[in-house]
This record gives structure tokens, C-alpha cells and sequence, in this order.
């Protein structure tokens, strides 16, 4: 194996270029590296996020970020794996980006300065908004269906979900853990939220590219 099996994706397109308005005349002539499934290879960005449009989740995912939680890139980026239709960022608008490896082009994400505008948003769109936190209270998430139509809903690293955000919440859930620490960064925790929602709601394919092959609705 040398180093050009390592590479990501594809190479210049070989051959006469595809007519379809899709692909990108760019990455057609240079190749396309881009951390895509191979569906949308050489695809422009725009393409790819409306054909993504047509195929989003009925959960959304929402995280506070009240010290610029170095969480959120992944929150990010497990909500582009997953599909979600959102990501609602709750307090500071900037975040850092890195950790979610450039997938936020791909995924919806909007801003609310306050828990009370977000609570004012979820109950406008009718989602119940739940929270994943291991508080007094909380029923295990691992036998707790969810909702369908929900947010998910996640807190700092350290103290988790504010008071406001506790209030906010139709219900908390807790996941379940087996070793010494009391809690799980909430990177960590959003995906295995947002798969637990999957492994509930969502319809399987035998591609590796993600693709759902319907819907219920």
C-alpha cells in the first residue's frame, strides 16, 4: 500500500463531464478530498445541503454555550451525521468551529441569545424539548422512547443544564453509565442521544451512505 490508497475521495473526473447542474466544475477539473459520503461527490455545497433538505430528521438539537463550550463542534458535527434538522445554539453566537471538521456548511444552525427565545421558538413549532442530563429526577434515556417531533436539548460542560434550561424542558433523560465518572461531555452524550432517537424513528438502508430508504409520515 503506498500513500495515494490513503487518500480521501476522488481524483479529476475521468471522461466526458456530467451535464447535471449539481457538480461542480471545480472539483470536476481538480478532484474532489472533501469528507463527503460518495453520493455527493464532486457535488457543489449548495446541492448537497438541499438534496440533505429533503431528507432531515423531525429532532432538532440545541446546547448552551455560555463559555464558549469546546463541545459544540462536535454537537455539530454528530447532528450532520445523524441528519438532524437544526442545531440551535443557545447564548454566545461564536463557537468554535474546529471540531466540527467544516461539517456546519452542510447543516443548519441557528442562534437564540436566551432560553427564554428558544422556549419561545420550540413551543411556536410545537417540539417538545428534552433534556439529556443526569439530574435528580431524570428517567433513563435507554427506556424512555423519544418523542418524534422533539429537540434535544444539552448544557455547559461541568454544571450541564442551567436552571432556565431545566424549567424549559418537557422532560430530562439520563444516560446510563457503568464506571467511576459522574458524567459524559456532552459531545459524547449528543450522539448517543441523537442515535438512540435514530434507532427508534428513523428508516435503515443497507448503503453505507447514509441514505434513509423512507419515511412513515
Amino acid at each position: 500500500m503506498d500513500d495515494t490508497d490513503l487518500e480521501v475521495g476522488l481524483g479529476p473526473w475521468v471522461g466526458p463531464w456530467p451535464e447535471d447542474p449539481r457538480y461542480d466544475p471545480e472539483l470536476l477539473a481538480a478532484g474532489d478530498r472533501r469528507n463527503v459520503v460518495d453520493r455527493y461527490r464532486y457535488w457543489r455545497r449548495e446541492a448537497i445541503v438541499a438534496d440533505l433538505d429533503t431528507r432531515r430528521h423531525d429532532f432538532h438539537v440545541a446546547i448552551e454555550n455560555w463559555q464558549h463550550d469546546l463541545n459544540i463542534g462536535t454537537v455539530v458535527r454528530n447532528a450532520n451525521a445523524f441528519l438532524a434538522a437544526e442545531v440551535h445554539i443557545i447564548g454566545k453566537r461564536k463557537w468554535n468551529r474546529r471540531g466540527a471538521m467544516v461539517t456546519d456548511r452542510y447543516q443548519h444552525v441557528r442562534h437564540h441569545e436566551t432560553i427564554e427565545q428558544f422556549l419561545a421558538w420550540s413551543t411556536q413549532v410545537g417540539l417538545a424539548v428534552v433534556g439529556i442530563d443526569n439530574l435528580p429526577g431524570a428517567r433513563l434515556l435507554e427506556r424512555a422512547p423519544l418523542p418524534r417531533k422533539c429537540v434535544l436539548l444539552f448544557g455547559q460542560e461541568g454544571p450541564g443544564l442551567s436552571a432556565a434550561a431545566r424549567q424549559a424542558c418537557t422532560e430530562v433523560l439520563y444516560i446510563a453509565q457503568f464506571g467511576s465518572t459522574r458524567s459524559i461531555n456532552a459531545g459524547v452524550a449528543s450522539g448517543i442521544a441523537m442515535h438512540s432517537w435514530i434507532g427508534t424513528w428513523a428508516q435503515f438502508s443497507d448503503s453505507l451512505d447514509g441514505g434513509r430508504e423512507g419515511d412513515e409520515r
